[in-house]
């Protein structure tokens, strides 16, 4: 296993005190605390707090999306499809809860990115949407509504970072196989 660099460790410090506090809240001095340095010392390895959330945002935004264009272009069935994605949340929310709530709550504080990000969210979000429309149109999904249905899932699944952390014996495996029978077939018996 790679060891950590001294960016990296502050990327994942400051995103959790981003998730703790808010990133409005937090400072350069409050994360030079939390890591035991001197605010100047986190200049050597970052430009500003901007920055930090940037990279955070951007990073996990990017992996949705090649997550998302990988299940796209397969040629899985559409109900496939959105089982893989429930695992794609699963997966990365479970191993960055800290940089997920940063995405959700934070995207609005960034500058340079924002639209950028914005897009990836908008690509993102018409690929889903696209999937369970073909998934529809197959005959494979229910003819509701795909805007309630991309809805009902996308927000089950961006607030998976709150509820995972609290739960150290969930197995991701386990969690993506419910979650899909619970997102994609209901609790009917």
């Amino acid at each position: 296993m790679k060891s950590e660099t001294r960016k990296e460790e502050i990327i994942r410090i400051a995103a959790r005190l981003f998730k703790e506090k808010g990133y409005s809240a937090v400072t350069m001095r409050d994360l030079a605390k939390a890591m035991g340095i001197k605010a100047a010392s986190l200049y050597n390895h970052i430009n500003s707090k901007q920055d930090i959330l940037t990279e955070i945002i951007i990073s996990l935004a990017e992996e949705f999306t090649e997550g998302m264009m990988l299940i796209k272009r397969s040629n899985a069935r559409s109900l496939d499809k959105l089982r893989q994605i429930i695992s794609l949340h699963v997966r990365i929310a479970g191993m960055n809860t800290d940089g997920m709530a940063s995405l959700n709550n934070d995207w609005m504080h960034l500058k340079e990115k924002q639209s950028y990000y914005l897009k990836l969210r908008k690509d993102y979000e018409d690929n889903f949407r696209s999937i369970i429309k073909d998934g529809i149109s197959e005959g494979e999904i229910a003819p509701l509504n795909p805007e309630i249905m991309l809805f009902s899932i996308l927000s089950t699944l961006r607030s998976l970072y709150i509820w995972i952390p609290d739960k150290d014996d969930v197995d991701p495996k386990e969690l993506a196989s419910e979650l899909s029978m619970i997102l994609l077939r209901g609790i009917n018996r």
